[in-house]
């Protein structure tokens, strides 16, 4: 992705043009955006203190999370950490290209296997990487209503990495068949209004992912850099507005500059055209869904988030992924507990 979307073209990321929505760049908590930063904060912190020993890349709280403006306190209250009595599942949903370089990843389950050991779930859905968010919306609507429904208020968490979060708005849009079976969705590292990058590459790019070694994905609809353009997706989101008795979350990366992997500085850096606050593939304001409850800003680059290269990939981590570790396992548990929390107040 990084060579697809980061190429060292010169023309405007984001070009002249009178045929878009009219926008207004507001701070979030006048967008509607719940800013619970603080709370988040506390559960990371407490899970990663508790977990320090037995999971890997572990950091401190306050090298994992980047503060960004005039933060929230805490509530104060404690944290607790017993297994989950709601078991909520989480269901994964990848972004761009990531059926392409899956079998290359070799990602352990760890995180997953994490989520079991509190009492949650962990799945992964399919969905083509290389597809428009549109066919995907369509594969993420088969995969859950081919699940048994289950009786009790519903457990399911959609959590969309990268081009994985708008397939997923798209998805609770188009089919309101999901909306009782579903608890809530969260943007990690979402590009839920697009990226500038998408302005400058063509599919046919994307289309040489299939050429990874080991790569068994397709060209699927050929939509999926289409999708991830800026007018693209704000049109979209200004043409439909998002279920209600659906509640939503967003956790941003904004790294700083140390945090970025050498791969990623050029498209960081071309990025930077539009605005420096970004993880080398989206800006951080493009990653939250608009009313959604803000948890954090992440401070890790947009690999280092979700792709665990440096895991098992020694060398070239070393050389050119030099900023890949990160506490995923920590963070995800810490996501589920506070939703969990959050779901509990509300009811």
């Amino acid at each position: 992705m990084a060579g697809v979307l980061g190429g060292c073209a010169v023309s405007p990321l984001m070009p002249y043009s009178a045929d878009t929505q009219p926008l207004v760049l507001l701070p979030a908590t006048q967008a509607g955006v719940q800013d619970k930063r603080g709370r988040f904060r506390e559960i990371f912190c407490a899970v990663l203190e508790a977990r320090k020993a037995e999971l890997p890349d572990y950091r401190s709280c306050d090298e994992a999370l980047t503060q960004v403006g005039a933060e929230p306190a805490g509530s104060g209250q404690t944290v607790p950490l017993a297994p989950s009595s709601r078991r909520l599942v989480a269901a994964f949903v990848p972004g761009f290209g990531w059926d392409c370089i899956d079998t290359w990843l070799e990602a352990p389950d760890t995180v997953g296997g994490n989520l079991r050991a509190q009492g949650y779930g962990f799945l992964a859905l399919r969905i083509e990487g290389l597809s428009s968010s549109a066919r995907n919306a369509r594969l993420i609507r088969d995969a859950i209503m081919n699940r048994p429904a289950e009786p009790g208020p519903p457990r399911l968490v959609l959590i969309g990495y990268s081009k994985g979060a708008p397939d997923i708005l798209e998805a609770m849009v188009a089919y309101p068949e999901l909306r009782s079976r579903v608890a809530a969705v969260v943007s990690a590292a979402g590009s839920v209004g697009g990226s500038p990058l998408a302005n400058d590459a063509e599919q046919y790019q994307a289309d040489l992912l299939r050429h990874f070694p080991g790569a068994t994905c397709t060209s699927g609809d050929g939509g999926a850099v289409a999708s991830l353009r800026p007018a693209v997706r704000q049109a979209w989101l200004a043409a439909h507005p998002l279920p209600e008795g659906v509640r939503y979350y967003s956790l941003a990366t904004f790294p700083q500059p140390e945090r970025m992997s050498s791969l990623l500085k050029g498209s960081y850096d071309k990025l930077a055209r539009v605005d420096a606050r970004n993880d080398s593939q989206v800006i951080f304001y493009n990653q939250i869904i608009p009313g959604s409850t803000l948890l954090g800003f992440v401070n890790a680059d947009h690999w280092a988030l979700a792709v665990p290269i440096a895991r098992k990939k020694g060398t070239m981590a070393t050389m050119f992924v030099d900023q890949n570790a990160y506490p995923r396992e920590a963070l995800a548990e810490a996501v589920l507990r506070f939703i969990e929390e959050d779901l509990g107040a509300a009811r």
